[in-house]
């Protein structure tokens, strides 16, 4: 099979297991959990790495921003053999009792983006693979657990109000990419799940969430990598 073209990436021996994180530079974060790691690619927002975690090969390989890269992304790695996909990234918090670096793992997702509905009817649910949800509450029970929120963007005049409609339905986090995770996942029969590190707090201001996440505000980079470490454990729980 040649490279696939975006991710640049063929199939491996032995390699069916990946995390996808938004931001390149959290691969390399990713990287320092796993032994005998070795740089894959990096073609556009696709940066990828394969190591090992206790005896497990996994694939970490990141997906930029929102629906349409995170559904290429997953598109060829189901290409190249990928089979269980958690995704390891960040949300702002929707409910006012989640503090920073805090985890959100969804148990569902709003699909209140545009891409997964030219896969599948808007009905269609978005929910991740019921086994990894239970051992992530077995390995991770303080982490906050429920539906979560998918959206295409944060300067529409109207988020703020959209932000509170969503609120009051119990939403705890919004992201850009996990409702295409669980569809795409659910589609083509892999294992999904998101585990979503909280860095803006509810009604709290947008750059100044970003920025603690950018500037690795300690509190923020507990959360992320908490997240990494359970992402990895459940993995190498999976069958």
């Amino acid at each position: 099979m040649e490279k696939q073209a975006h991710i640049q990436l063929q199939p491996m021996e032995n390699v069916t297991k990946a995390i996808i994180v938004g931001d390149p530079k959290r691969v390399d974060t990713v990287k320092a959990h796993l032994s005998s790691a070795k740089d894959l690619t990096f073609n556009r927002e696709f940066k990828s790495v394969l190591g090992n975690y206790k005896g497990e090969n996994i694939l970490v390989i990141s997906t930029g921003i929102g629906a349409p890269s995170t559904a290429i992304a997953i598109e060829e790695l189901y290409n190249i053999g990928i089979n269980s996909v958690i995704r390891v990234g960040s949300c702002g918090a929707m409910q006012a009792n989640i503090p920073l670096g805090e985890l959100v793992i969804s148990t569902g997702a709003v699909r209140d983006e545009g891409l997964t509905k030219k896969y599948v009817p808007a009905d269609y649910p978005a929910i991740p693979t019921p086994s990894l949800v239970s051992n992530a509450q077995k390995l991770s029970p303080s982490s906050h657990f429920g539906i979560t929120r998918s959206h295409d963007g944060f300067y529409m005049p109207d988020n703020a109000d959209t932000e509170k409609k969503w609120s009051e339905f119990g939403i705890l986090g919004g992201d850009m990419e996990t409702s295409t995770l669980y569809t795409l996942g659910s589609l083509k029969k892999m294992k999904t799940l998101a585990i979503l590190n909280n860095v803006v707090l509810f009604e709290a201001d947008l750059n100044e969430g970003v920025n603690n996440l950018v500037n690795e505000a300690e509190v923020v980079a507990k959360g992320e990598q908490d997240s990494i470490e359970l992402a990895l454990a459940l993995l190498k729980g999976e069958g």
